[in-house]
């Protein structure tokens, strides 16, 4: 996967524009990011073991640190910053933004979850 051409956050820190050659821009949400964060906490080590996280309806994105050639570290303002996102993982959440998003709300719904 190709690095993408620009990675810039928002003013407001509450949005992540991620831009790839020959595409055009995604537009992710730090809420998104978040909650869909690949780390182990949130991803588990199983499709089993994956927790849906509730409450970050206003996180902020406080940093964002290279990884090698292949991916970024995030640091969110709740001082989650154990996912590895990426390139091939910012592409899929900016092609199924949203699916993704609309399954998480959903799981949020069965479970009896808020985003607050």
């Amino acid at each position: 996967m190709t690095a993408p051409t620009e990675l810039r956050v928002s003013k407001d820190r509450k949005m992540l524009t991620v831009t790839f050659p020959n595409h055009r821009p995604f537009e992710l949400p730090a809420e998104m990011l978040r909650v869909l964060s690949p780390s182990a906490e949130v991803q588990g080590h199983s499709p089993e073991q994956r927790v849906t996280v509730p409450g970050k309806r206003n996180v902020a994105i406080l940093k964002i640190e290279p990884v090698g050639n292949y991916a970024v570290r995030i640091t969110f303002d709740d001082f989650h910053d154990t996912g590895i996102f990426t390139w091939q993982y910012l592409h899929e959440l900016g092609h199924e933004k949203d699916t993704r998003w609309q399954g998480y709300l959903d799981e949020l719904s069965e479970k009896r979850l808020s985003r607050d």
